[in-house]
């Protein structure tokens, strides 16, 4: 079979498509958080910890019980770095809302 037809028939090298892929979400991603305001910047990062939640489910689901090889590792290293951002962006949430509260006396 020549390499037309075995990628018509979805055996063709994936990792120059998931490379494409992953290269548009990073510019997109780059011009969509420079263009917002700062207005905006709170419920943003509320966003960004939401979409950080979905992304631990499908690191612990890479990391899983079957295994171990890069994929697990891969995946342990997401739930750690995605846990720092959740952990990190609620301390940071917090933080600005407290700006907005009255001062004690």
């Amino acid at each position: 079979m020549d390499q037309v037809a075995t990628m018509a028939h979805g055996g063709g090298n994936d990792f120059y498509y998931l490379l494409t892929v992953f290269v548009l979400a990073v510019f997109v991603g780059f011009y969509v958080v420079w263009s917002v305001t700062p207005a905006l910047h709170s419920p943003l990062m509320a966003v960004t910890n939401a979409v950080s939640s979905v992304i631990i489910v499908g690191a612990i689901l890479a990391a899983g019980p079957e295994g171990f090889g890069p994929a697990a590792i891969l995946g342990f290293c997401a739930v750690v770095l995605a846990s720092v951002n959740i952990f990190g962006g609620f301390i940071v949430t917090q933080r600005m809302l407290s700006m907005f509260k009255k001062k004690q006396k």
